[in-house]
């Protein structure tokens, strides 16, 4: 299941580079926020033009096809970061200790190699795209009003980065819970029970409404 996950701070190295890669994180994840945002003014603006003027926003689909990317990709290492990203928590919850570190160490490290392939993938697809010596620097172009696609396609590479920096230092967080034999270790997000997640969910939202 998904859902948050507390992560614990305290003044290690690891957890000041955790505290700084998240405030870049929580950056990217609000740019994806704004670009939701502005799709939905988007689209009353081209539902509105259709209706009132019988003249639809032109590019509205050009635009779509711009923020897709990063709407898509610019939130997922934000939400690796506090676990909130679909995951077997009923196994893991079975483990404790070493176990439950080499786990979680062996199954990031997966990720990891597969995000590093990503950013190798996605960067070439983005260099087919880019030219400095043609127009806009573009290869290729969106349909009706022509927009370089090399933005869009960028967006990628470097969300799957930042990502992989995160990966990093979950990968440093759990390899120091296993070899430390660390109840708590930093810098990760901690397993917690379905009657603890329910409690803190009910916690927030009790918060929010005061």
């Amino acid at each position: 299941m998904a859902g948050y996950a507390p992560v614990l701070e305290d003044d290690s190295r690891l957890s000041r580079l955790d505290r700084v890669l998240y405030r870049v994180e929580r950056v990217l994840a609000f740019l994806s926020g704004l670009a939701v945002f502005g799709l939905m003014v988007l689209a009353v603006l081209s539902v509105g033009g259709r209706n009132f003027l019988n003249q639809p926003l032109p590019g509205y689909v050009d635009w779509i096809q711009q923020a897709m990317p990063l709407i898509a990709f610019m939130g997922i290492a934000y939400t690796q970061r506090d676990g909130g990203h679909i995951r077997m928590d009923v196994l893991i919850g079975l483990l404790r200790g070493r176990l439950l570190w080499a786990a979680e160490f062996l199954t990031t490290l997966a990720m990891l190699v597969l995000m590093v392939l990503l950013v190798w993938g996605t960067w070439a697809h983005f260099e087919r795209s880019f030219d400095f010596a043609a127009p806009m620097w573009s290869r290729d172009s969106s349909f009706d009003i022509n927009l370089p696609l090399w933005p869009a396609k960028l967006l990628a590479p470097i969300a799957f980065a930042v990502l992989c920096l995160r990966l990093c230092l979950q990968l440093w967080g759990y390899g120091r819970g296993f070899l430390l034999g660390l109840v708590e270790p930093v810098a990760v997000p901690l397993t917690q029970s379905a009657a603890e997640q329910a409690a803190a969910e009910a916690e927030h939202v009790s918060g929010a409404d005061g």
